[in-house]
């Protein structure tokens, strides 16, 4: 399985717009539907039959503009790979709504209690060695505190895991993040 199919995504309902050259140096702009979007890139479902060449632009509705190929295709539905390979933290919440943003933090959060707890440490320990208190700790746990990237890089030092695997892997099935 590509990296692109196995990124989790995160499930989402917006409009866009698919935007293209279309071989004689016209822009053609297409509406769509932003069905799901991840670190790697997004399912698109087309309001038209339009023919969507191999690299185009896939342009959020808050304005965000992001470089695609043409990963997939079946009929009015397509799946775009990000040319620049993954989505930065800040694109990546700009592509989700707030609930969205809310089940993700919480999905890093039970990796980080989940990683945490197979490491040995007390939530007091790891807040002593992250230099935050423990209240940081419980409210990130909980996903109702964003952990800063640079902190999430020392989490995942700290625990001996991937940063992937913290920002992006399996939920713990205790855990309900939808």
């Amino acid at each position: 399985m590509s990296d692109h199919r196995a990124a989790v995504r995160h499930h989402t309902l917006r409009t866009g717009m698919v935007e293209f050259d279309n071989g004689t140096g016209s822009i053609v702009s297409v509406p769509c539907t932003i069905r799901d979007v991840s670190g790697t890139g997004a399912r698109v479902a087309l309001n038209s039959s339009a023919w969507v060449p191999e690299q185009f632009s896939l342009i959020f509705s808050n304005g965000l503009r992001k470089g695609c190929r043409l990963a997939w295709r079946k009929e009015r539905l397509i799946g775009g790979a990000f040319a620049d390979s993954y989505a930065s933290v800040d694109e990546q919440a700009a592509m989700m709504t707030a609930d969205e943003q809310a089940r993700h933090r919480l999905g890093i959060g039970a990796r980080v209690k989940a990683a945490r707890e197979a490491r040995g440490y007390t939530a007091a320990q790891f807040a002593e060695r992250l230099s935050v208190t423990p209240a940081f700790v419980a409210l990130a746990e909980q996903g109702e505190a964003d952990i800063p990237l640079y902190q999430l890089m020392h989490i995942a030092d700290l625990l001996m895991v991937s940063l992937d695997g913290l920002v992006a892997g399996p939920v713990p099935e205790d855990v309900d993040a939808g």
